[in-house]
């Protein structure tokens, strides 16, 4: 690269890397980022916040049983890794004992941060360590933060639709704003920036799925700068492409969120027990800083920022790391292949599977890598031939993982795949076979792991976040688990097949509804119609849920009073997707078989029932339903 060389200037409580570009000033020996300055702007993180509080990494730790802590790390030992022109490296560790029990958690923290020559910007990355036998304990959550200045960074960029004039912290406080049902959500009163006033603010309708995670912060118009936050890798994010994850919001705040338990609960948290030794590298992430010309468009810096982006994820694996412990191309290994789907009720051929996620995460169950989250992940899309290649993959053990957009299930590779440095394994045509057990008679939705499809209703006017008006996104509206209600006072959904249209009739939540000053179950009705019923055939119906909170689904079939139901998941999930403003969270595949006896010639109805009822946000979303016939079966229905 070329530019001024890289110079560390240490200042005692602190240490400054500066190549020119961009000064980074980090507290010593914390390892705490206190200023970043750039563009001549003296300091792009928040001056009036105390030191500790501007640019750290923190987690959420417990031990078993206990409430969790929030710990912003600090180091105790600082030391230079590297130091040339061409790079340094710094390291500040923080080192468990036992006299430290209960007090922080039991793992040894390195935290690398790292600037090269010509580089707008600077990378940080940190190891995890858990020595064998040490105590047991849990991790909720692990980012970095950054808390930019109020004052600048006012215009906030997701993705190309989800950007937008942030409210100020101040607008949060006490007088303007009200709060509402949780301590996240507020309506703005009287915020600064006066036409913002009427509309809700909340960091979770900002969230983001791993897989379009790669870049996103905030943009000051003057002068021109841009602050971002670029993952050049999903392979050290837990819970697979899908799992969702914050991003940027008011404060103005920037995450890199590395682990979470947001959109998944309890089965996100890695649980470490019985002395497990355990270690982990986590990044590098890049923090890109660029700028414009005064009379330039500001909001082209969003452009330049995708563009990085791109260039970092082809420079991964990254070259400069000084860890041993973050493993370079040449040590990692490749996997390639073909995945086909035979379902004989679709098609005789074999179909290419489109689009699949195809994945490697460590051993486990059919579709246990949406819970995996203590070690690394590594995925891929299938081109339209189902072709699929995926590269750079850390040495170890795994499992090969898939799922089709378009089919139910999930599709694991018996054999364990070992990876060596320099492997390239060839992995040949591979076949999914989808479960199926006879000819579709009806089905709701599109198997695709989301909700999205279903009727999404408009938000209370009341409660409106203007940014997702007339937005693919409408289901990141506050507030439209109260809606059910509205649109269903006294009596619940009721589909019939043939006639209902899923994207207008199926509401894409089943909540409790709200009766005088409580909440109640509900049930949902499938009317459908058979030609002719095989009475001595069994049936089967299938129900892939994409989330669930806390919620049960019970499954009668033309007796909604039967007091036992034919099927009931008992309780599941912890996802919170409907307070979260999602559509999707961990995936449920039940697979029912229905007695033909139960079924008649002529009108039929399921009742699907979610009886829990004590939150307005327990509940299921649905992704796909089908009922289909006995194997021999000639039926039809309407």
């Amino acid at each position: 690269m070329s530019g001024a060389g890289v110079r560390l200037h240490n200042l005692g409580p602190h240490v400054v890397m500066d190549n020119g570009i961009v000064q980074v000033t980090l507290s010593n020996p914390d390892g705490i980022v206190t200023g970043i300055r750039y563009n001549g702007i003296d300091n792009l993180l928040e001056p009036l916040n105390p030191e500790h509080n501007r640019g750290y990494w923190d987690l959420v730790w417990s031990g078993p049983g206990v409430k969790g802590t929030f710990d912003v790390i600090k180091g105790t030992t600082f030391r230079v890794i590297v130091e040339n022109e061409e790079q340094v490296e710094l390291s500040f560790t923080r080192t468990w004992d036992p006299s430290l029990e209960g007090k922080y958690v039991p793992l040894n923290i390195d935290k690398r941060f790292v600037m090269l020559r010509g580089s707008s910007g600077f990378y940080s990355y940190a190891i995890y360590e858990h020595l064998k036998d040490w105590p047991d304990f849990e991790i909720g959550e692990t980012r970095i933060t950054f808390k930019l200045r109020k004052d600048k960074f006012q215009y906030m960029a997701i993705s190309d639709n989800r950007q937008r004039y942030m409210p100020l912290p101040d607008d949060r406080m006490s007088g303007r704003c009200q709060p509402l049902a949780y301590p996240e959500a507020v309506l703005l009163l009287n915020p600064k920036m006066q036409e913002l006033a009427g509309e809700v603010d909340d960091k979770y309708q900002y969230s983001c799925a791993n897989k379009d995670n790669q870049v996103h912060g905030w943009i000051c118009t003057n002068p021109p700068v841009g602050f971002w936050q670029i993952t050049p890798s999903d392979e050290f994010r837990s819970g697979g492409p899908l799992k969702q994850n914050l991003t940027s919001h008011v404060g103005p705040t920037t995450l890199a969120m590395f682990h979470s338990s947001h959109y998944a609960g309890q089965d996100l948290v890695p649980k470490f027990r019985g002395g497990e030794p355990w270690k982990k590298v986590f990044g590098p992430v890049f923090i890109y800083l660029n700028s414009a010309g005064i009379r330039d468009d500001p909001f082209f810096l969003w452009e330049d920022a995708k563009i990085k982006m791109m260039a970092e994820v082809q420079s991964w694996p990254y070259s400069f790391p000084a860890s041993e412990d973050f493993q370079k191309s040449d040590q990692r290994g490749n996997v390639s292949g073909r995945l086909l789907v035979l379902d004989r009720y679709v098609s005789e051929e074999y179909i290419p599977a489109n689009d699949a996620y195809v994945g490697l995460a460590p051993p486990g169950d059919v579709g246990s890598w949406q819970r995996e989250c203590k070690d690394y992940q590594f995925w891929s899309r299938a081109d339209n031939r189902g072709y699929f290649c995926i590269n750079n993959i850390r040495t170890g053990t795994y499992n090969l993982y898939a799922w089709v957009p378009g089919f139910i299930g999930d599709y694991r590779y018996e054999a364990v795949i070992n990876i060596t440095s320099g492997s390239f394994t060839e992995m040949g045509d591979l076949v999914y076979e989808p479960p199926r057990d006879g000819p579709t008679l009806w089905e709701i939705g599109i198997p695709d792991r989301s909700a999205a499809e279903f009727y999404v209703p408009d938000p209370d006017p009341k409660h409106i976040n203007k940014l997702f008006v007339n937005h693919p996104d409408r289901f990141r509206q506050y507030g439209l688990w109260n809606r059910y209600t509205e649109l269903y006072p006294h009596e619940d959904l009721v589909y019939t097949v043939g006639v209902s249209d899923y994207s207008k009739d199926w509401f894409f939540a089943q909540i409790p509804r709200q009766k005088d000053n409580t909440h109640v179950g509900t049930t949902w009705q499938i009317k459908f119609k058979l030609d002719n019923a095989d009475r001595n055939g069994t049936y089967k119906l299938r129900v892939a849920i994409a989330s669930a909170t806390l919620a049960e689904m019970q499954v009668r079939i033309n007796d909604p009073n039967a007091r036992r139901p034919l099927f009931t998941t008992g309780l599941i999930g912890r996802d919170n997707s409907v307070a979260r403003h999602g559509v999707h969270g961990i995936y449920w595949l039940f697979n029912i078989n229905v007695p033909g006896a139960q079924l008649v010639e002529g009108d039929n109805t399921i009742f699907l029932t979610q009886p829990r009822c004590t939150s307005p946000f327990q509940g299921l979303m649905y992704d796909y339903l089908r009922l289909e016939g006995p194997p021999s079966c000639g039926s039809s229905s309407s």
